[in-house]
């Protein structure tokens, strides 16, 4: 489970090329989108516009989040920036908390295997090797075995609550963004339609570019809101799911605890005894002296 900590810079180049992706296909099609509405010109070119937004909504959407000229470009590139942010927080969170990654059977069994041998030096170091969330508890849990069973769980419970907090500190930004999404949609439909409506004081506005305006505002609303829906949900999954593997993880290392603790009270399994040696031979007496009766 080292290995895993090392993939762990590689996934961040993941998500900045991704997103260095997303920015350079931004910057391409907005310069070829504002070329087209620049050479929309006259009555009948804005009505074929019109029609053709009519008929292809996700066109439209996706060309107001990027409209210069709507005045709500900003809170538009606040938005893409943090949807960016939110699949790359998704992503993380569910490659983290995979029940195979938090607990690995492999690991469990294979430390099981040691601790039946009484091989306790061993069992030590492949939890302090191991990167999981149930290594972690085990290694802080065998730090304090020494000094009692107690203290041991102790210690483990304690390691579950701090692994536990930087976990949920990375769920938590996941209900932030559900919240600041449809705020920042809210405020760039607000100074959308403020300039809107300050363009409609100064006299008798074309009707066509005040609705589009209106409609370019009205996206960041929509945009604010489709992105707290993902954001949202996966808060209260990741939030469940965290919940059940520090539970599972808790338990599995209490069991693992308490068979190490009493494996290591038990006494070491007497030795065979050695065969025994061969009989030394009598020694070999001089006859005893006949004595003869005197004549």
């Amino acid at each position: 489970m080292a290995v895993s900590s090392r993939f762990w810079p590689s996934r961040w180049a993941v998500f900045a090329l991704l997103s260095f992706l997303i920015l350079i296909l931004s910057v391409e099609i907005v310069p070829h989108w504002q070329a087209v509405y620049a050479q929309d010109g006259g009555e009948a070119a804005a009505s074929e516009e019109g029609q053709g937004e009519s008929t292809n909504i996700f066109r439209h959407i996706i060309k107001s989040a990027f409209e210069i000229k709507s005045g709500a470009f900003i809170f538009g590139m606040m938005l893409v920036f943090t949807s960016i942010g939110l699949f790359a927080l998704i992503v993380l969170l569910a490659m983290d908390l995979r029940m195979t990654t938090c607990i690995p059977p492999v690991f469990v069994e294979e430390f099981t295997d040691t601790v039946n041998k009484r091989r306790f030096k061993e069992a030590f170091d492949l939890a302090r090797n191991d990167t999981s969330f149930l290594g972690r508890i085990l290694t802080a849990g065998m730090g304090r075995l020494q000094y009692g069973l107690d203290d041991a769980r102790e210690a483990a419970f304690n390691t579950v609550e701090s692994v536990k907090s930087s976990k949920d500190q990375l769920i938590t930004y996941l209900a932030t963004i559900g919240t600041l999404g449809p705020m920042i949609g809210l405020v760039g439909t607000v100074f959308g339609m403020i300039l809107a409506f300050i363009e409609l004081g100064h006299g008798t506005p074309d009707a066509g570019r005040l609705s589009k305006a209106i409609s370019h505002a009205l996206v960041l609303t929509l945009g604010g809101v489709a992105l707290a829906l993902p954001a949202i949900f996966c808060h209260a999954f990741f939030r469940n799911r965290l919940i059940r593997i520090s539970m599972d993880s808790a338990n599995i290392a209490d069991d693992l605890l308490t068979q190490m603790y009493h494996n290591s009270r038990k006494p070491a399994p007497a030795t065979a005894p050695a065969p025994p040696a061969a009989a030394a031979a009598p020694e070999a007496r001089p006859p005893a002296a006949t004595v003869r009766p005197a004549q």
